[in-house]
């Protein structure tokens, strides 16, 4: 048994102004059901959407996790620069060096992401949304492989990655230390291909900690990872 990634989801005070953002820089449609919430289609062989669910809560450090986009060419980089940027978007300062060949910037609710120069072999065939990328333990990188039933494609100096086996967006986690909780973040939604109760007791004897059911969503399991961020099992679909 495992469970299926069926969105990755954003905190957002405004869901329908952030997922017009999103559509508009990923040239992405909006999903015919309201996924509790606003939900686009990724077009990505991961299979997974984009959700934004309401939340009152605020950004109170740099996200956990982020979008790295890739690019075919320098001037296809510069266009998805400029194209986020008409959008809403900023740029963002994370810490990176003036030299940095990636352009980092945050979309108009602050969640950073990165455009990625091009000729990132290690994104190569994933798409346009490349990798979501976490900060994150080496341990939480092997929970989410098992989680997902998605293999580890790297696992080198506590740094890992998983893909699914259709290939698509790639999942990464850097090694510690761990950047305190953002507050508001993005999240992995999960549905399982059987039992909701079961599933949620697999994950939970795989090491994640059971948080109770979500407000508001009838049916949906709060869980934490082992690195404590939290995603919803939601009820099979």
């Amino acid at each position: 048994m495992t469970s299926r990634l069926v969105a990755i989801s954003f905190d957002a005070h405004e869901p329908e102004r952030l997922a017009r953002f999103w559509a508009g820089l990923l040239d992405l449609e909006k999903a015919d059901d309201s996924y509790d919430g606003v939900a686009l289609m990724s077009g990505n062989d991961a299979g997974y959407r984009l959700g934004f669910r309401p939340t009152r809560v605020r950004k109170a450090a740099q996200n956990r996790l982020h979008f790295d986009l890739t690019s075919s060419s320098l001037e296809d980089q510069q266009e998805t620069v400029a194209r986020a940027l008409d959008l809403g978007a900023r740029h963002a300062d994370v810490g990176q060096g003036p030299d940095e060949a990636h352009v980092v910037l945050a979309d108009p609710e602050g969640n950073e992401f990165c455009v990625i120069e091009p000729g990132n072999n290690f994104l190569a065939g994933c798409g346009f949304i490349g990798a979501l990328a976490c900060d994150g333990s080496q341990a939480v990188g092997c929970f989410w492989s098992r989680a997902l039933g998605w293999p580890l494609v790297w696992d080198q100096d506590e740094e890992t990655a998983v893909q699914s086996p259709d290939g698509g967006t790639k999942i990464t986690w850097g090694g510690p230390p761990l950047m305190p909780d953002p507050g508001k973040d993005l999240h992995l939604d999960l549905a399982p291909d059987d039992d909701q109760q079961a599933e949620v007791e697999r994950l939970l004897s795989l090491g994640a900690k059971r948080l109770g059911d979500a407000p508001g969503e009838p049916g949906t399991v709060l869980l934490a990872d082992p690195d404590g961020n939290t995603f919803r099992v939601l009820t099979r679909r």
